[in-house]
């Protein structure tokens, strides 16, 4: 039973979605920025021809005696994603462990695309960031900013939560001055929940988080 348009489509469908979700997983705030890069679409690319190619090396020599198409397609998209995953050895430069491999060469292609949506979202993240956390008290939002954000949020997970919270531990921690602390608060949450969220939480929290209420600053 040769494969039709229908099991190619279904196929490089699936491959492409694979490769998309990764993508977008990696940047939650923004994550119709992860595919519009070349190195990210070369990435989705990659995945999807390893499934096209994957149900042609099925069909081409009978691994599967099973005719259900959907059995077939969904084993040629899972194989690819295994085999591009995966690592012959693991070689330790540094303080890094790298896979030699298929998987390193799909991580070649994937760095590239965290480097050129990281250039893209770095412009109008800062842009944002300053706009949004202008007139912001530091000591003030540290303490009711992100409790108010998290709360926004229904769905963020445990892992997230303790993650953001690490994060803010350090930047407490940390000597940088007050106005650019109150700058980072807003990059560390904006990681989290987005621009959006953010700039909503901002405003509804109003005077109680700004170093001068909006009526001594317009008077």
């Amino acid at each position: 039973m040769d494969p039709t348009w229908l099991d190619w489509s279904a196929v490089a469908a699936l491959g492409a979605l694979v490769g998309a979700s990764e993508l977008i997983s990696r940047y939650r705030d923004a994550p119709e920025a992860a595919v519009k890069t070349w190195p990210a679409l070369a990435y989705i690319a990659i995945n999807t021809a390893a499934s096209i190619g994957a149900l042609e090396l099925i069909h081409a020599n009978h691994w599967l005696s099973t005719s259900l198409r959907s059995t077939i397609d969904l084993t040629a998209g899972v194989s690819a994603m295994a085999f591009f995953r995966t690592s012959l050895f693991i070689v330790r430069t540094g303080d890094r462990d790298l896979g030699v491999g298929p998987s390193g060469f799909l991580q070649i292609f994937l760095s590239a695309a965290d480097r050129s949506v990281d250039r893209i979202r770095a412009q109008r993240r800062s842009e944002a960031v300053g706009k949004i956390m202008e007139g912001v008290d530091y000591a003030k939002a540290f303490q009711s900013l992100p409790p108010y954000c998290l709360a926004l949020m229904q769905n963020l997970s445990p892992e997230d939560q303790q993650q953001l919270g690490r994060a803010l531990e350090n930047l407490n921690r940390g000597a940088a001055d007050l106005s650019v602390k109150a700058r980072l608060l807003g990059l560390e949450l904006i990681n989290v929940v987005g621009i959006d969220v953010l700039t909503a939480a901002v405003e509804s929290l109003g005077d109680q988080i700004r170093s001068v209420p909006a009526a001594s600053r317009s008077g």
